[in-house]
């Protein structure tokens, strides 16, 4: 059995802002190791349902061992992004709650021929399901210099990003880029030794280029709208959120939502960041 060691963060937390009724249906729609689904579907009767959605594999392979010994479960290979479609699918329409951890998770950090992590050597991949064909190597690779800065500064809020996109032209001139250390050695040649002491001089680039292979932010808005239309008259959803972009997108869809007086008579939403 694959290691999938991942501590599920604000666990207690997410459980009591669902308010789990024993006969509902939930959504896990960033299943993960399971750490966040087994206490959902350790409170549900037979009759309930929990549906957990992810779109690595590996997350779905430890997940349905873990999970085994309960068979009202439905394991979906999908993405979030797609949970209107997902349920309409399955003929759900309503929800009793839905639950989604963002970001990357330990395990896809710590796995070294995965490619997220700066401090592991490994080829450039960084992709959450590896049946989609982009990669960190094809951004890192291919894209146009203007491009490679705007990502690094958006997505990774890094102001050397017009630097560090230079760097990354140059060396790529000389040879494809194809491993994490190449790319970590080129970053440091663009960043300042000075400020160096802020953190590691890759963090935010990787991060960055991670954002834009698993296409993190850009349907994130559109999510929390679907996600809040996929919920029953008095339905909860938990959203926890790891930086700025998340929490920035998140919380315009919250604000949208509630805004609308039939929304707050329906939902009762509940900030998790």
């Amino acid at each position: 059995m694959l290691e999938f060691n991942h501590k599920p963060v604000l666990l207690e937390e997410c459980i009591q802002g669902l308010n789990i009724s024993p006969d509902g249906i939930y959504v896990d729609g960033t299943l993960g190791g399971a750490g966040h689904s087994k206490e959902i579907v350790k409170r549900l009767s037979p009759k309930g349902m929990l549906i957990g959605i992810d779109r690595d594999t590996d997350a779905l392979e430890v997940a349905k061992n873990r999970l085994q010994e309960y068979k009202n479960v439905k394991y979906i290979h999908g993405n979030h992004d797609d949970i209107k479609q997902i349920l309409d699918d399955l003929e759900i329409h309503e929800v009793n709650g839905i639950l989604l951890d963002l970001g990357v998770s330990s395990y896809q950090i710590d796995t070294q021929e995965r490619g997220f992590s700066y401090m592991l050597d490994s080829n450039l991949d960084m992709r959450m399901d590896q049946m989609q064909e982009l990669t960190a190597k094809d951004v890192v690779n291919t894209y146009k210099e203007e491009e490679l800065a705007r990502i690094i500064y958006e997505y990774g809020e890094e102001k050397f990003s017009r630097q560090i996109a230079k760097k990354i032209i140059e060396a790529r001139k000389q040879k494809e880029i194809q491993t994490t250390k190449e790319l970590v050695d080129i970053i440091k040649k663009a960043v300042p030794y000075y400020d160096k002491k802020a953190g590691h001089p890759a963090k935010r680039t990787f991060q960055a280029i991670r954002i834009e292979v698993n296409n993190e932010i850009e349907p994130l808005y559109n999510t929390v709208k679907n996600a809040i239309q996929s919920l029953k008259a008095g339905g909860r959803l938990c959203i926890i959120t790891f930086h700025s972009l998340e929490d920035r997108a998140v919380k315009k869809a919250y604000t949208e939502a509630t805004r609308k007086m039939y929304m707050s008579k329906r939902f009762t939403i509940l900030r998790m960041w």
